[in-house]
């Protein structure tokens, strides 16, 4: 029955799993451990356990089982396996992937902890990595080898809101058989599904938009069953990045109202993208779904919305980007996205400060460029408060 389901219901009720106490809201299962009524039972629950067995929280736990099976169900994946972070989920899909000698193509356009592991972590293991333009195909053409093993994205770039064409990727990379693995985080589950589009696996950090509320830490990875009950399960469950009952719960019942707060935020983005945009003090505004946006027919195609963040590249650099975060008072400074709150950070000094001054201008990545999450609030009164700020 639940095939026929549309994503909102299943947001809401796939997965769910329900004690001898008939709860409506989903419990809790704080146990590290489980019983068993013999030794027989628990050798062969080592052997194999069954899909409604446990052996230890790190390997699984009956509500972050219901969690997993939701957004697989959202997603529209075989199997899901949830972690601790979302940079746990990133690091769990690529080293369940590749081994020493395999060769790994990504976009260079990465947030700056998933740029450190493709750049740095990865080439300590001796995995090959090659940078390409995520939005010039031919530049995977040029980059993918018979020995690459991953092509890696994000689907919409952070911060600068780049697209890729994810079904053109998946086709070059599937002719080598390199498997394709994109962070959907800024496009969310919601507005738009990479795996129908070729990718194999989607991963999230479900700290952002699934929680919504700035609460959590959570990641989750999505793909084929035997991908996920394979190398990620076992990577992962030796390497310890379970998620915590307590935040699995959280994130259930941030899926309830996902769809809601996305669409509100999404509608609330594009309006400040369009008031906005012809601002004297503003030398591009950056979104999607914008008619000067390099990729705006792509990400019509691809998604449904233009997603929740804008970005304003400012005419003066760094100091107008400070005076600018400075003078907000709807609209605070954080590091996170994906929340109910409008949040802005200026990625030059914080996400991607790491970076050199070359490889920021690359990216376009400018001392003027600020990134916005918008969130829940009035979308007047953040217009207000970003045009007041923009004032000075």
């Amino acid at each position: 029955m639940m095939d026929n389901w549309k994503p909102s219901t299943k947001a809401v009720h796939a997965g769910t799993k329900r004690s001898q106490y008939g709860e409506l809201s989903e419990a809790i299962f704080m146990t590290q451990g489980f019983l068993y009524e013999s030794a027989e039972q628990a050798e062969a629950r080592f052997i194999e356990a069954g899909d409604d067995e446990f052996i230890y929280a790190r390997y699984g736990n009956p509500t972050v089982a219901m969690f997993e099976e939701r957004m697989a169900a959202i997603e529209g994946a075989e199997d899901a396996f949830a972690t601790a972070s979302g940079m746990a989920a990133v690091n769990g899909a690529l080293m369940a992937l590749v081994q020493a000698g395999d060769h790994i193509v990504a976009a260079r356009a990465l947030f700056g902890s998933c740029l450190f592991i493709v750049d740095e972590i990865l080439p300590k293991f001796g995995v090959e990595v090659t940078l390409v333009d995520g939005t010039d195909l031919d530049a995977w053409r040029g980059a993918v080898r018979p020995d690459t093993k991953v092509c890696f994205l994000e689907a919409i770039s952070n911060p600068t809101l780049e697209v890729i064409d994810i079904a053109g990727v998946s086709e070059i990379a599937h002719k080598v058989g390199a498997v394709v693995v994109v962070d959907n985080v800024f496009a969310t589950p919601v507005f738009q599904k990479s795996m129908e589009l070729g990718a194999d696996v989607v991963v999230y950090s479900a700290t952002k938009h699934i929680d919504g509320q700035g609460r959590c830490l959570g990641g989750i990875v999505l793909g084929s069953r035997e991908f996920v009950r394979g190398p990620l399960q076992t990577y992962l469950k030796h390497t310890g990045a379970a998620l915590s009952p307590f935040n699995a719960w959280v994130m259930l019942k941030g899926l309830e109202t996902l769809a809601l707060r996305c669409e509100a935020q999404a509608a609330s983005a594009t309006y400040l993208a369009d008031a906005l945009t012809g601002h004297k003090a503003i030398n591009r505004v950056i979104f999607p779904f914008a008619d000067d946006h390099p990729q705006q027919d792509l990400a019509r195609r691809q998604m449904t919305q233009g997603g929740t963040m804008i970005s304003l590249d400012l005419a003066g650099g760094k100091a107008a980007a400070f005076s600018f975060l400075n003078a907000l008072k709807i609209v605070r400074i954080s590091n996170n996205l994906g929340d109910a709150k409008s949040i802005i950070t200026h990625p030059a000094t914080t996400t991607h400060q790491r970076l050199s001054d070359a490889q920021r201008s690359g990216l376009g990545i400018t001392d003027g460029l600020v990134r916005i999450s918008v969130g829940l609030e009035d979308k007047d009164d953040l217009l207000d408060d970003i045009l007041a700020a923009l004032a000075g």
